[in-house]
C-alpha cells in the first residue's frame, strides 16, 4: 500500500545526497583528497564490521541523512546475506573526492560508490551499494534464502514468450500472496486500454479528485489540481503516489479494472473485489472502522461491495486513524491486494501486448535497481513495487540485451507476525535479476 522505498533499495542501500561543496575543489587540496579517500576505502571493512566507530567514519550530514541505528541495521541484513567484508579488491577515484571501491564479501564482491568531504579530516559523506555480484550463485541458492526467511516467500523467473509464461526458477509461483502497491499495474492497463480504444488521452487534463497518504508526487496538492492522465500514471508507478492512485480508480470506473484485472487471468479475482481505493483500505485496517472491517472481512464480493457503497463518505482520508498503524503488521491476509507471482507474470503479458509507450515508459521511470550493475544487462527494465508493514512484493520486467527475449522477475514476502526488512527483499531480487540477464 504505502510505496516501496523505491530509489531501488538495492542501489542506494546506504546514501547521502552529494555535497554541494563537491563541486568545487581548490586545486591545492587535490593530493589530500586523494589520500583521504584511499585512506577511507581502505577503512571500509572496518566500518563495516564494526571495528571504526560511526561518528569517526562518517560526516555530520551522512549521520543526519543515515542515523547510526538505521546504518546498523542495514549493515547487519547486508552481512547477513553476504558474510562477512575480507578486503578491498580495488579503488578508484578521478578527482580524488569520490570513486568507486571493490569490496569483497565472503559470498561475492560489492561495487561500492563512496565521496570523501572537504579537508583534512575528510569523512566520508556518502556511501552507496551500486551492485553486488554474487560468488557462484545460482537460483537454488537465491530459492532456499527466500524460503527460509520468517513467513511466506515465493517467486518466479520466467521468460514471456508470447502470451506464454516459460519459468526458469520459480516457488509458489501459483500462491496468493499481498502486494502492496503493484496492484497498480492493474489501474495501468485499464487506462492504457481506455486509451487505445479512443476513451481517453493521456494528454486529458483532469482535477486530483481523491487525495491520500504516501503521495510523494502529490503530497499537500490541494484537492482538484488539474493534472494530466500521463502525469498520473507516472505518479502512481513511479513513486507510488496514493492520490493519483485514488484519482485514477474513480475516474476509469472500479468495476472496469476490476473486469481488465479478470483479462489478464488473475486465478483468484475475488480477492480483489471490489478492487479498494487506498483509502478505503487505510480506512478498514484503523480502529476507526472495527465493525466495518469484520462485516467486510466476513462478506462476499456483493456484500463488500455494499458495504463500500454505503460508507463512501465516511471512508475517507480525514477520518483514517493513523495511530492503528504505529505498530505491526494489520490484517495483511485479509484487507490488501493479492496476487500470485504467475499473475503476475500475466499481467505484465498483457501490458506489453497494450503496446502502449507511455505505459512503458512509466514503468521504467523507476526500474528499481538503478543504473548499475544487472541492470546494465537489460534493454528495457520496467519495474513496480509495494510495501506496508509486513508485505513486500518486486515485480520487474525487462528485455534482455544479449538477444532481446523478455523476462518477468517477480517476488512477493508477507510475514503477519513482523515488519520485514525492505533491503533483504531487494538483495535477493536483484540476484535474481543477474541470473536471469545470463
Amino acid at each position: 500500500m504505502n510505496k516501496m522505498p523505491l530509489a531501488a533499495l538495492c542501489a542506494a542501500i546506504l546514501s547521502t545526497p552529494p555535497s554541494a561543496a563537491h563541486a568545487l575543489q581548490p586545486p591545492e587540496l587535490a593530493d589530500a583528497a586523494d589520500s583521504a579517500f584511499d585512506r577511507r576505502a581502505e577503512q571500509l571493512v572496518d566500518v563495516l564490521a564494526g571495528g571504526i566507530a560511526f561518528a569517526d567514519y562518517f560526516d555530520p550530514s551522512f549521520q543526519t541523512a543515515v542515523p547510526e541505528a538505521q546504518f546498523q541495521a542495514i549493515t547487519a541484513s547486508l552481512l547477513a546475506q553476504y558474510g562477512q567484508p575480507l578486503s578491498i579488491d580495488k579503488a578508484t577515484t578521478a578527482n580524488g573526492r569520490a570513486g568507486t571501491v571493490l569490496l569483497r564479501f565472503e559470498k561475492g564482491v560489492a561495487t561500492i560508490a563512496l565521496e570523501v568531504g572537504p579537508g583534512t579530516d575528510a569523512r566520508a559523506t556518502g556511501l552507496r551499494i551500486t551492485n553486488f555480484e554474487a560468488a557462484n550463485d545460482s537460483f537454488d541458492k537465491v530459492a532456499a534464502e527466500l524460503a527460509a526467511l520468517p513467513g511466506r516467500t515465493g517467486f518466479l523467473v520466467a521468460e514471456l514468450d508470447g502470451g506464454a509464461v516459460r519459468p526458469l526458477a520459480a516457488a509458489h509461483a501459483d500462491t496468493q500472496f499481498a502486494i502492496g502497491s503493484t496492484f497498480k499495474l492493474y489501474i495501468l492497463d485499464e487506462l492504457a486500454a481506455q486509451v487505445a480504444a479512443g476513451k481517453r488521452r493521456w494528454s486529458d487534463v483532469v482535477p486530483l479528485s481523491h487525495q491520500s497518504f504516501s503521495s510523494a508526487g502529490t503530497g499537500n496538492w490541494p484537492k482538484d489540481t488539474p493534472v494530466t492522465l500521463q502525469s498520473l500514471a507516472n505518479w502512481m508507478i513511479s513513486v507510488s503516489d496514493n492520490s493519483a492512485t485514488d484519482t485514477l480508480i474513480h475516474l476509469l470506473g472500479r468495476e472496469k479494472i476490476e473486469a481488465r484485472m479478470r483479462a489478464t487471468g488473475h486465478s483468484a479475482p475475488s480477492r480483489n473485489i471490489p478492487f479498494l481505493t487506498t483509502v478505503e483500505a487505510f480506512a478498514l485496517k484503523g480502529d476507526n472502522f472495527a465493525n466495518e472491517r469484520t462485516a467486510f472481512v466476513a462478506g462476499d464480493d456483493q456484500a463488500q461491495r455494499a458495504l463500500i457503497d454505503a460508507n463512501a463518505d465516511r471512508l475517507v482520508m480525514s477520518n483514517i486513524d493513523g495511530v492503528s498503524f504505529s505498530g505491526g503488521p494489520r490484517f495483511i491476509d485479509s484487507l490488501e491486494w493479492f496476487a500470485s507471482p504467475n499473475d503476475i507474470a500475466r499481467a505484465m503479458i498483457g501490458l506489453r501486448a497494450r503496446r502502449s509507450d507511455t505505459a512503458m515508459a512509466a514503468m521504467a521511470i523507476n526500474n528499481g535497481v538503478g543504473g548499475a550493475g544487472p541492470a546494465a544487462r537489460w534493454s528495457y527494465l520496467g519495474y513496480k513495487g509495494g510495501s506496508e508493514l509486513g508485505v513486500i512484493s518486486m515485480s520487474l520486467l525487462g528485455q534482455r540485451k544479449a538477444d532481446g527475449k523478455w523476462f518477468v522477475v517477480t517476488a512477493s514476502w508477507n510475514n503477519p507476525d513482523a515488519a520485514v526488512p525492505s533491503e533483504t527483499m531487494v538483495g535477493l531480487v536483484t540476484r535474481l535479476l543477474a541470473l536471469a540477464a545470463k
